[in-house]
């Protein structure tokens, strides 16, 4: 009972794939590069613990980077190293993370973007498709005129729907990111001002120049 249930759910994917014409084609191997670009940001996202890690914790790795753990752990040890001795070599080192992170971020975040509003245009597409076959069919004047037009307009509305089914969860995932992004920037700037505030304090550190008489 279950294989069967099972064979008729893929022969009914099929049957509304077929009827939805060429155009499911590319909205399809759209959804696949959107939902995997997606996933592989969010994964970027998971892979650093800053959003886990209490900022009590990470003040004491700044105290002592050996203890320093994950993504957090290696910046604070690349920013607390010896040749960092002064506030504007931190600074630098905090430049250079940004650098080499944010701008990927903002890159792929963008091209996310562009395809996530393109899914629905494709899907649009499609329905202008479906809407021609229609109007031929009742111009054709055949004994299948009927099939023709419920072909035609089938074909309009699938397309349509798999379209805004694609855009949808894609704009939410866009906006997930992007708060992910925003929040990944905001904990560079407190932990750079926290490691800043850890070196004006300590023996070695660096401290505001005083002006020569």
């Amino acid at each position: 009972m279950v294989i069967f249930a099972q064979a008729l759910n893929i022969e009914t994917f099929v049957e509304v794939w077929l009827s939805g014409g060429w155009v499911m084609v590319p909205l399809v191997f759209l959804a696949f590069i959107i939902y995997f670009t997606a996933m592989e940001m969010m994964l970027f996202f998971r892979r650093g613990n800053h959003d886990k890690v209490p900022e009590a914790q990470y003040e004491k790795w700044i105290d002592d980077p050996a203890r320093g753990e994950g993504h957090v752990g290696e910046i604070i040890s690349y920013v607390r190293d010896e040749s960092a001795d002064s506030t504007e070599e931190v600074r630098n080192r905090f430049v250079e993370i940004s650098t080499a992170a944010l701008p990927v971020v903002d890159s792929r975040l963008m091209f996310l973007n562009i395809l996530v509003t393109v899914a629905p245009l494709l899907g649009l597409l499609g329905t202008v498709i479906g809407m021609l076959s229609t109007f031929k069919a009742l111009s054709s004047g055949s004994g299948k005129t009927i099939d023709l037009v419920a072909e035609g307009i089938s074909e309009a509305l699938i397309t349509t729907q798999t379209g805004l089914v694609i855009a949808i969860p894609g704009y939410l995932l866009v906006a997930m990111i992007q708060k992910k992004r925003n929040q990944y920037a905001a904990f560079l700037v407190r932990l750079e001002s926290l490691v800043l505030q850890k070196n004006q304090k300590s023996p070695g550190g660096a401290s505001p120049a005083t002006p020569s008489g």
